[in-house]
């Protein structure tokens, strides 16, 4: 699973970060995790609102930090 958490580096992507590092450790699932943070390469993705998470090249939440619960669900359902 190739995991890219897309955000200028601001606190809200950090913890989006950070929640996907727990969410992959409490659920034992193993990914690369890319921390996205050049604004061309933001650009490149299409994300218009950062903290933005991309699984598998798939956009799957943009906007908005979730709990490391809720990202455990959204990673299941792609595994």
């Amino acid at each position: 699973m190739d995991i890219k958490v897309l955000g200028p580096g601001c606190r809200n992507c950090r913890r989006l970060a950070d929640h996907v590092d727990e969410a992959l450790a409490s659920a034992g699932i193993s990914a690369t995790v890319e921390k996205v943070e050049d604004y061309q390469r933001l650009a490149s993705f299409g994300v218009t609102s950062t903290p933005a998470l991309l699984v598998d090249g798939e956009l799957v939440l943009a906007g908005r930090v979730p709990a490391p619960s809720q990202i455990v669900e959204l990673l299941r359902a792609r595994a």
